[in-house]
């Protein structure tokens, strides 16, 4: 496998450790006024009418019975959340939607853990409606027995249940050198989080009993495009898991259901759905999937494959693009941070273009491998604007701009892999635009 990791040097550590001092210091002097201060601070910072000048009235939802309750239904949100929902690209016009893909709406997302019904999605030739009592798996090739497994079989096995996100890798593709997509759901929207419970995939293969020579597994998918991925033997051994359920209820149809693998950390295109096969071999298939597709453009012309882990990455989701600002005041920059070699070690934000960068405030829990929120505190003085977030790794890897990305290979095209910062703009009348220029 081929990993190439964004150098850090010396000047950012040091200027990321001076920032980490700076804004420690910062919150102490905060916290201490705060004391003094107390609840004027909070009705001045977000304009909350004093408890003495409001007078709340009786709602028309005090006078009245509510809906009775639909005991064999299954919950719905709000009416008035029907806006929350996934979108396609507005960027990328397609005319069919065999071979398509929608969008999470993250600006709304208040929390590490995506709805099912948000969840992003993306199919090469539909969704399919299978019965999980006729789908079967089978695990063959450089075995010393092929196994044959009903989902009902699959389910006696112990599970494990552990919070990752999922991330495309054409997550940010259309916006590399020029500002094409409008919202951060348009931008970044192929990135979810959930609780994915199913079988390690190490289980399985060792009372399959592996071939010492055994490198590659390949899994395949019951879709009509037989969607099919190589993965190193090291990554099914230590933490892909066969995923029939997730965030507490069973796969929906177009995230796989009844059985997908999920492998923590890496591009979801390797986490294939509605699987029905895995096979083991000594050497990678070189698919269509993993030559003319899902492979990186190099400098010296030639393609980068096995790129699948997805590294350090963070943006602002509020404000972000669409957004309006009412007027000069303070704000709450928010925004989500993640990596797929760890966890989120710290976040920095800056407010003017980068010429100086504050470590924003991470929201429990950390965990490794999955969404972390980020928030920071800014007084706007309605002026002109450039805000960006960069993220740090446990391993210390600092999340790269476009530039730095460019030394290493192409950044232009239909490429993927986009963890570069991303800036959005605030004009002088509050308006939220996406700064890639």
């Amino acid at each position: 496998m081929t990993h190439l990791v964004h150098p850090v040097s010396k000047g950012i550590c040091s200027q990321y450790d001076a920032d980490r001092l700076e804004s420690e210091q910062r919150r102490t002097f905060l916290r201490n006024s705060a004391l003094f201060t107390g609840a004027a601070l909070t009705a001045s910072a977000f304009s909350a009418a004093p408890a003495s000048a409001a007078k709340l009235a009786v709602s028309q939802s005090n006078k009245e019975m509510g809906r009775e309750i639909e005991p064999e239904a299954y919950g719905m949100p709000s009416k008035f959340e029907s806006h929350v929902k996934r979108r396609r690209t507005d960027v990328l016009k397609n005319k069919q939607h065999w071979s398509d893909w929608s969008m999470t709406p993250i600006h709304q997302q208040p929390g590490i853990v995506t709805p099912n019904g948000l969840f992003y999605e993306r199919h090469h030739a539909g969704t399919p409606d299978i019965n999980p009592d006729e789908h079967a798996l089978v695990i063959h090739g450089m075995v010393k027995q092929p196994l044959k497994f009903s989902m009902n079989d699959l389910m006696r096995y112990r599970a494990v249940s552990n919070f990752n996100f999922m991330e495309c890798s054409g997550n940010t593709l259309t916006d590399w050198q020029q500002a094409k997509a409008t919202t951060v759901q348009q931008s970044h929207g192929l990135l979810s989080c959930a609780q994915w419970t199913g079988v390690p995939v190490s289980t399985l293969l060792d009372e399959a009993g592996l071939d010492p020579a055994a490198k590659w597994v390949l899994f395949e998918g019951a879709d009509g495009s037989a969607h099919a991925r190589s993965v190193p033997i090291e990554k099914c051994m230590t933490d892909t898991v066969l995923a029939y359920a997730m965030n507490g209820e069973m796969l929906r149809p177009e995230n796989g259901y009844p059985l997908r693998a999920f492998m923590p950390g890496w591009e979801g295109n390797v986490c294939v759905k509605w699987l029905r096969r895995i096979k083991v071999s000594d050497k990678p298939w070189h698919l269509r999937s993993e030559t003319a597709r899902y492979t990186d453009p190099m400098p010296d012309g030639k393609w980068r494959q096995f790129s699948m882990i997805m590294e350090c990455k963070s943006v602002i989701t509020r404000p972000s693009g669409g957004m309006m600002l009412q007027g000069p005041g303070t704000y709450e920059i928010e925004g989500f941070a993640w990596s797929g070699n760890g966890s989120v070690k710290a976040v920095d934000v800056t407010t003017d273009g980068g010429v100086t960068w504050h470590q924003a405030d991470l929201e429990g829990p950390v965990l490794d491998r999955c969404l972390t929120r980020f928030r920071h505190t800014w007084e706007w003085k309605g002026g002109p604007a450039k805000i960006a977030s960069r993220a740090v790794d446990s391993t210390n890897y600092v999340q790269p701009t476009v530039a730095d990305i460019a030394k290493q290979r192409f950044t232009s095209g239909f490429v993927q892999h986009h963890n570069g910062i991303f800036p959005w703009s605030v004009s002088e009348n509050g308006e939220v635009k996406n700064a890639i220029a």
